[in-house]
């Protein structure tokens, strides 16, 4: 089996990876990663395996994707730009490397003739739900710069399927956290500031819901589908723990040995979406589950990043 990922030396590509050969010791796999801000060597820095391959370039220059995709047989599609509070920033990134870049992807995949093509979106792409939770045939309606790009890179990869019969399937995650997760998101990002003696800022009234998913499971899911999922076929992943921006603080500020007097209450972010929610019953029929409880992998996040200052401080 030989796998080409991208963005594989990002956060999930890089515990996809991990992942990966501790399941199968004599995989092959391709990490196909542009190294921009949120890429880091460090994120692997363990991998010894023979069968791992790095490459550094860029998903929207066909000459390298084409590359990297000689003997490939199935891809996993994780590079991405990803940081809503960016996005607001400048969008043209976000266009550029989501939509364009997965474009080139496909049509080389296509050209490669390969096996199976999966294409790792996000839960932000349904935008918010006040009840209930979104399945996977309710209809896009993204808020930010960043969820539309991902959904333009959604339909993308679908018409590949529709049009040209590509293998291609589409998992759609909730938020994730774990190790070697960037500081600018909101765990690390607190963690990280509590052990530096800063405030953490919160956003608004802090009631914004979200789903949260251990790193580690999300993974699992992905691997799931790889095994069982069909092509042209669409999959929630979630963690099942959803919560307010506002109790994650608190977890993580008892957690920390920290009180209230440490938060900071921000102007809210542009857009704001309030809540969202998938539906994951679909592939939990199908037999999988997350396998982490919520408050043991946040006390596990919390001391990865207090064990492990040296891969994040000089990011920050």
């Amino acid at each position: 089996m030989n796998i080409l990922v991208t963005g594989g030396s990002g956060f999930i590509g890089s515990n996809y990876i991990r992942m990966m050969f501790k399941r199968h010791p004599d995989i092959e796999i391709t990490n196909l990663d542009k190294l921009t801000y949120a890429g880091n060597l460090d994120n692997l820095r363990d991998i010894t395996d023979p069968g791992y391959t790095f490459i550094k370039g860029d998903i929207c220059d066909p000459d390298v994707v084409n590359k990297a995709m000689e003997g490939v047989d199935t891809v996993v599609h994780f590079a991405a730009e990803s940081h809503v509070d960016r996005s607001i920033k400048d969008g043209s990134v976000f266009v550029t490397t989501n939509v364009l870049g997965t474009n080139t992807l496909l049509n080389c995949a296509l050209r490669s003739d390969v096996n199976k093509f999966i294409h790792v979106s996000t839960d932000e792409v349904y935008g918010s739900i006040d009840e209930g939770s979104f399945t996977e045939v309710d209809p896009l309606e993204p808020s930010s710069p960043y969820s539309a790009s991902k959904a333009g890179s959604d339909l993308l990869a679908m018409s590949y399927y529709i049009t040209y019969g590509l293998p291609v399937s589409i998992t759609r995650c909730t938020n994730n956290f774990g190790p070697y997760q960037y500081p600018e998101k909101l765990i690390p990002l607190f963690i990280t500031n509590l052990m530096e003696g800063k405030k953490v800022p919160v956003y608004g009234t802090g009631l914004n819901v979200r789903d949260w998913i251990y790193v580690d499971d999300h993974c699992s899911g992905i691997n799931f589908v790889f095994n069982h999922g069909d092509s042209g076929e669409i999959y929630n992943i979630g963690g099942g723990s959803e919560l307010t921006n506002l109790e994650i603080t608190h977890r993580i500020l008892e957690m920390l040995g920290k009180d209230e007097s440490s938060i900071e209450f921000v102007e809210d972010r542009k857009g704001h979406d309030l809540r969202y929610s998938l539906d994951c019953s679909k592939l939990k029929g199908m037999g999988w589950k997350p396998g982490y409880d919520f408050d043991r992998a946040l006390e596990s996040t919390v001391a990865w990043y207090m064990e492990n200052r040296w891969w994040w401080e000089p990011l920050k």
